[in-house]
């Protein structure tokens, strides 16, 4: 039978030939574990958005999972003011078909 589609890979920004990829990737990681943490200690917008120092609209735009307007670094800053440690992990890259990856996790 024949194949209708293309699969894709692990980042659809790759996929959709987005400047860097892997960034956007990691920012949309980070902001959907903020969006879960906000919803976790049941946050109305107004609340998170005092506890993160920024407007309400910046919350909105954050459920919304706009990328645009976040660095990454902000995002860590949003993460701290929620009460998370952070850890950055650095080491060499061995696979050759990869020549950068940022990879996300919470736990």
């Amino acid at each position: 039978m024949k194949q209708d589609y293309t699969e894709g890979s692990e980042n659809i920004f790759k996929d959709l030939g987005s400047a860097n990829p892997e960034e956007k990737l990691a920012k949309a990681e980070l902001i959907f574990i903020i969006n879960k943490i906000i919803s976790e200690k049941g946050l109305t917008q107004k609340e998170a958005a005092k506890i993160l120092n920024v407007d309400q609209p910046k919350i909105s735009a954050l459920k919304c999972g706009k990328l645009s307007g976040f660095s990454i670094e902000r995002l860590f800053s949003f993460l701290n003011a929620l009460d998370q440690s952070i850890d950055v992990v650095v080491h060499q890259n061995h696979q050759e078909s990869e020549a950068r990856t940022i990879h996300v996790a919470y736990a």
